[in-house]
């Protein structure tokens, strides 16, 4: 009697990595196919630009000549030699300040209005939202310049003069631009108000919380997530502001330098005064600024934002 081998069956597995392998090596230079323009952008258009700014920043670079190396001059020509650098930096810490509580705080309370609106809430949503869109134009700040303009309709409402004139009240005019956009935020608000869950304020009405309560305890708590991400967006956006003190000040700054932005005392030295080498200076200075001050929010955010997700600290 004889016998047959039988050949032994293979390893689970052991003949299914090799075409996986060819696969997953497909799929990878398909994704990198579909990146590569994102990929090829970012480097063309934000690394390498960057790069160089990083570079004119420690030469005298005017856009005329060739770039020679001043190392760390310009920095210490910054915050040693420039009065108007710092009326600058002042100036947009002020703006910062005045115009972002306002805004979220206007955009929260719109938001609260806007949640109880049963009949065109879309409506009422697009016409609030329709500000953030066009007020970033400078149409829209020259006839903001105008409204806040002496003989404008802010001096015959009023009688205060024109507040762009005078330096104790042209950034407060800047500001109630910023203020005015408040579409962005207000959507983003009445999104987060949407998924608080009705219980919470069923139960908190049943143990005798008034309006007052309901939205410090329950509201705020819920909304903080939201509140923090646009308290993040629009800080990092005002520290930027460029559009509004250019048309209100036609690009001085003016009055007294009361609206002369961070940006726009940029704008100056690199394309007015020609100095680009002291314009990417500054650009970097804010760069790091906006990312120390983010930081610093994101640290200070463990205390008083709530995760519904996650356990009780």
């Amino acid at each position: 009697m004889t016998t047959t081998d039988i050949p032994a069956a293979p390893a689970r597995g052991g003949t299914s990595l090799a075409p996986r392998e060819p696969r997953r090596r497909r799929r990878e230079g398909a994704a990198w196919v579909f990146l590569s323009p994102w990929v090829l952008g970012a480097s063309v258009l934000t690394l390498l630009p960057m790069a160089v700014s990083l570079y004119l920043s420690f030469t005298d670079y005017d856009m005329f000549n060739a770039p020679n190396w001043v190392g760390l001059r310009n920095y210490t020509q910054m915050f040693t030699e420039d009065p108007r650098y710092w009326r600058s930096v002042g100036a947009t810490l002020g703006y910062v300040v005045i115009a972002v509580p306002l805004q979220l705080a206007l955009a929260l309370a719109v938001a609260l209005a806007l949640k109880s609106v049963r009949r065109g809430r879309g409506f009422y949503r697009s016409a609030f939202y329709a500000p953030s869109l066009l007020g970033a134009s400078m149409s829209i700040a020259l006839v903001w310049r105008a409204v806040f303009n002496d003989g404008g309709t802010v001096d015959k409402l009023l009688g205060t003069g024109g507040w762009v004139t005078r330096p104790g009240w042209a950034l407060l005019a800047v500001a109630l631009l910023t203020v005015w956009q408040f579409g962005a935020p207000m959507v983003i608000f009445l999104a987060g108000l949407q998924q608080i869950p009705s219980e919470l304020y069923e139960a908190a009405a049943v143990d005798g919380a008034g309006r007052g309560r309901q939205f410090l305890s329950i509201t705020l708590p819920m909304l903080s997530p939201v509140l923090f991400f646009n308290l993040v967006l629009q800080t990092i956006q005002a520290f930027q502001v460029f559009t509004p003190a250019f048309a209100v000040s036609a690009g001085k700054g003016g009055p007294a330098d009361s609206t002369l932005f961070y940006t726009l005392y940029l704008y100056d030295r690199g394309f007015v005064a020609s100095h680009m080498g002291y314009a990417s200076a500054m650009a970097w200075v804010l760069l790091l600024a906006i990312g120390a001050v983010t930081a610093v929010l994101f640290r200070t955010s463990r205390s008083w934002v709530f995760y519904a997700n996650e356990e009780a600290r």
